[in-house]
């Protein structure tokens, strides 16, 4: 299939693998999509998007900070140089701090409302700048920005006050920015990933050992999710199928939020 043919996309946080920006960045490609992937540790984005390549995709790696506005700036125009358009912004890239109240500090705290909230603001700011343009048939091309949040955003979780403020605020500016851009075609939602088996996954459960086993008890379906559950919800998201959908938020979490 080629469900994003001709479609331009930029994931943020894409070195990881097992991650949610990789797998998302060749599942696009994997349906035609012009794809550009950013991170801090260029060499491993560049893996990702080698890997794209081999396999017959399209895909760039770039350098980014993402609390970086220069940064954001500098791959914007890049995109903008080499393509002309941005049709699909995934806004992944993210830290998890976790610990309970008493242990995270005031500079843990700024750092995760830095990576995982205000990004996602400079990025769907600029994104938006460039969906709005005119196409050729005078109208703004519109575009789709997806937003990773998670059910910490959605729920209550001990020892997660940083990253659940800042998911949470990922939420509703998710609806902010459906709602601002909904006239020009521009579609924004949020996705909502539960327990899903990625690297950053891994350093979380480390940091937060004391809450896992009460954590995984909450997942009906008793197991963790695959990024490619997350990769597959995004797809959809940046479609034409989900043309419809704007403002929503997207819950792939085995049923953990159900409760």
């Amino acid at each position: 299939m080629a469900r994003l043919e001709g479609k331009v996309a930029l994931v943020t946080g894409g070195a990881s693998v097992p991650g949610l920006g990789s797998t998302t960045a060749v599942r696009f490609a994997q349906e035609g999509a012009r794809v550009y992937l950013t991170d801090r540790d260029l060499d491993g984005a560049e893996k990702v998007a080698a890997g794209i390549r081999a396999s017959g995709g399209h895909a760039v790696a770039l350098h980014q900070d993402v609390t970086s506005e220069a940064d954001w700036d500098r791959v914007m125009a890049a995109i903008d140089e080499a393509e002309g358009r941005l049709d699909v912004l995934v806004n992944n890239a993210g830290i998890a701090v976790l610990g309970m109240m008493d242990t995270v500090s005031t500079a843990d705290w700024q750092r995760q409302i830095d990576v995982n909230l205000t990004s996602v603001f400079q990025g769907a700011r600029r994104a938006m700048a460039m969906m709005r343009r005119a196409g050729d048939d005078g109208k703004a091309r519109g575009g789709s920005i997806i937003n990773i949040s998670s059910v910490a955003g959605l729920i209550g979780v001990p020892g997660c006050a940083s990253y659940a403020a800042s998911k949470g605020g990922v939420r509703l500016l998710t609806k902010v920015v459906a709602l601002e851009g909904a006239s020009d075609g521009i579609r924004c939602n949020s996705v909502h990933p539960g327990m899903i088996a990625t690297n950053i996954q891994g350093v979380a459960l480390e940091d937060n050992a004391a809450n896992y086993d009460a954590t995984m008890a909450l997942i009906p379906m008793g197991y963790m999710g695959a990024p490619d559950d997350i990769a597959n919800m995004n797809l959809f998201l940046a479609s034409d199928e989900a043309r419809y959908i704007t403002g929503a938020e997207m819950v792939v979490d085995g049923g953990m939020t159900a409760r």
